[in-house]
């Protein structure tokens, strides 16, 4: 089972794991080695000020220092991670997801946002998912997961609290009418 790039896993209600319970995930890379993803709905307490600050990068006054840096997944949780509108070749290290939208993981582009030149629309995370073949393919079996072809405007112009909400409504889902329990008829 291929073809979950560029794609948005919505969490069913009665999905438990506290990794992953009420989130939204975008897919960046589904191939035979597995499915890498990031959370896109769930804000730290942590700022990309703060966080670049950390870096001990110097943030310019037309950065939005205020923006939340979410907790992208389980796994590298001490890797950054960016999701971002534009070319990949753009960066050092990145991956094209789709025409529109990239991964990138490399200090040249933490860099250019401390400074104010990155990319207009991003969302910057802490750590990532990921799933061996069979492991996602048993979940979706399973109804752990709605999957959708993803649309940009879910994840940078709307506010992270309805992000999920966004992308059911993409297959005209109303989450709150769902059961916490799924199965085959």
């Amino acid at each position: 089972m291929h073809g979950l790039r560029n794609h948005f896993l919505i969490a069913m209600p009665q999905l438990a794991d506290d990794n992953f319970s009420n989130s939204l995930v975008y897919v960046c890379d589904d191939d035979e080695q597995g499915v890498l993803g990031v959370i896109v709905n769930r804000p730290l307490t942590l700022t990309i000020g703060h966080l670049l600050e950390k870096l001990e990068l110097d943030v310019a006054d037309s950065v939005n220092a205020d923006m939340p840096v979410l907790y992208g997944g389980p796994v590298h949780s001490d890797r950054g991670f960016i999701v971002h509108r534009g070319s990949a070749s753009e960066w050092e290290s990145s991956l094209q997801v789709s025409e529109e939208i990239a991964l990138t993981t490399s200090m040249d582009m933490l860099n250019a946002i401390a400074c104010g030149e990155g990319p207009e629309e991003f969302v910057m995370l802490m750590g990532c998912a990921g799933w061996q073949v069979p492991q996602l393919t048993e979940e979706l079996k399973g109804n752990a997961w709605l999957t959708v072809a993803a649309d940009s405007r879910v994840m940078f112009d709307t506010p992270c609290d309805r992000r999920r909400d966004a992308a059911a409504a993409l297959l005209g889902v109303d989450l709150g009418l769902l059961g916490s329990i799924a199965g085959h008829g």
